[in-house]
């Protein structure tokens, strides 16, 4: 059959840009949206910078506000107006605006949750110099083998001692451990003469002593030897302790202490310094050279209790300050180039403030509405947490499942309990022997209580935190509350028995 040309006609869903853009800023984390946002104020001439204390002297006769009606009211109104009730409280949120939410730490509610970005960004017209590189304050925290090379160069070697200690520096891996034979390690290396097993071993040596005690260590009994060889000879058990340590480990780890007293002939009370001793130590001390610096999350919702009400407000630390710059606006609207490509600068910022406020609206309702659902968990805690999940809160907005997934990710809310992030209030259900229903978060908060109030003596195992649960008319079983446990960190119960 010859080729054929013909024309169909179709229907299908299609997302306009602007539809786009607000689904990729309601799943953004706060820093995302602040990072986007900043490059559309560096970007887009029609935007500027709200600046607070130029606000201050734009007032009206009556000594209002006079604001340019396209400024970003991100993500405040509520789906009612607040009531006269809550107006009357000194602590109570009724939808701060961008432009009302003040830069002074007096005035700034949430002072202990972070600083306006705003202040820490760079301004069009703040006066920084173009000079000065960012970069320089950037503070880069050097990794383990870096550290050891440097300390390495302090030392008056050889040029092939040199090379067999940096070989042993590079084959060390990230807990600081050398795992690979010291053969093989010489066999690896090209040298004429060859380099002999016993001159890593003296290298060995010496990269164990350039920083950290542990590090260079062949295994855990000889991590741990190597910092009970530094210790002052006179500390109390530390003869005992290395005994331990090279000979006994994994009787310690089973808390066999009756053999291990035994097996060593002293006393009970130097055996518990002893073993208080080794548990000192650092089994891995390469971690201490990867420990990244402290994250800090910025809640994008504050939940406070107002007149007997738990009540979800947008954090003001997160809501960006910017608007349409009014004398671009209306110069560009002067010359009438609507088709020109700074039209559609123009309409894309627009598009950005208009979509960045419904984003925090669409926040706020989201953890309004699970405030709502969890609020005996706010007035009792973790174990009155009721499984939840993303549809029903769907169901109740009027909104889609998927845009509820996308502005509860990566989101966090701040409450008198904590900061937790808004999938913690969804944990999954399980079945109870009336049945009803509980969440797993409830069942994990049982069993951590349960552990607490444990004889130390006697710790409860599995199969008997199972069987008290079961009494408590939950269902779970024994692998389930072995998972919970080790999720809060607990060990087994030979491992919690104290003697």
């Amino acid at each position: 059959m010859p080729p054929t040309l013909e024309l169909r006609s179709k229907q299908h869903v299609a997302l306009t840009p602007r539809l786009q853009q607000s689904v990729r800023l309601l799943q953004l984390s706060s820093l995302e949206f602040q990072h986007e946002l900043r490059q559309a104020l560096d970007n887009n001439p029609f935007l500027e910078y709200d600046d607070p204390i130029v606000e201050e002297t734009e007032t009206g006769p009556n000594g209002t506000h006079e604001r340019d009606g396209s400024t970003l009211e991100a993500g405040v109104a509520t789906d009612a107006a607040p009531t006269a009730e809550s107006a009357d409280s000194a602590d109570s949120y009724d939808g701060v605006g961008v432009d009302t939410v003040s830069s002074s730490p007096a005035d700034d509610p949430t002072g202990d949750f972070g600083q306006d970005w705003t202040t820490r960004s760079a301004s069009r017209n703040n006066g920084d110099s173009d000079d000065v590189d960012p970069g320089a304050w950037a503070h880069a925290q050097p990794t383990m083998h870096e550290h050891l090379h440097s300390l390495l160069h302090l030392y008056p070697l050889s040029e092939r001692d040199r090379a067999a200690a940096q070989i042993v520096i590079e084959a060390l891996d990230d807990d600081g451990y050398l795992r690979e034979p010291l053969d093989e390690l010489a066999a690896s290396f090209e040298a004429d003469p060859p380099l002999g097993e016993e001159e890593l071993r003296v290298a060995l040596r010496l990269v164990q002593t350039l920083d950290r005690p542990g590090v260079g260590a062949r295994s855990l009994s000889e991590c741990l030897k190597l910092q009970l060889d530094v210790m002052p000879a006179e500390t109390p058990a530390r003869d005992i302790a290395c005994e331990v340590v090279e000979h006994h480990l994994e009787r310690l780890a089973r808390r066999e202490h009756a053999e291990l007293q035994r097996q060593l002939g002293c006393s009970a009370e130097e055996l518990r310094k002893a073993c208080a001793l080794v548990r000192r130590l650092d089994p891995k001390p390469g971690q201490f050279y990867s420990r990244a610096d402290d994250n800090y999350v910025i809640p994008d919702v504050i939940v406070r209790r107002v007149k007997g009400r738990w009540v979800a407000t947008i954090n003001p630390a997160v809501l960006p300050r910017a608007r349409i710059h009014r004398v671009y606006a209306e110069l560009f609207a002067q010359s009438g180039g609507a088709g020109s490509p700074l039209g559609q600068q123009l309409q894309e910022a627009r598009w950005l403030l208009r979509n960045a406020e419904q984003r925090f609206t669409t926040i706020q309702r989201v953890a309004q509405c699970i405030v709502s659902y969890q609020k005996a968990f706010f007035d009792y805690g973790e174990i009155a947490l009721k499984p939840l999940v993303l549809s029903k809160l769907a169901e109740e907005l009027g909104l889609h499942e998927s845009t509820v997934s996308r502005a509860s990710s990566n989101k966090y809310m701040a409450t008198p309990r904590g900061i937790f992030e808004f999938r913690h209030f969804f944990p999954r259900e399980l079945a109870t022997e009336t049945g009803g229903r509980c969440s797993a978060a409830a069942v994990r908060a049982l069993i951590k209580e349960m552990i607490d109030q444990e004889d130390a003596r006697n710790p409860l195992s599995d199969v008997a935190l199972a069987k008290m649960l079961s009494q408590e008319g939950m269902i779970v079983a024994r692998r389930t509350v072995a998972k919970y446990r080790n999720l809060l960190k607990v060990p087994p119960a030979q491992l919690r028995r104290q003697a």
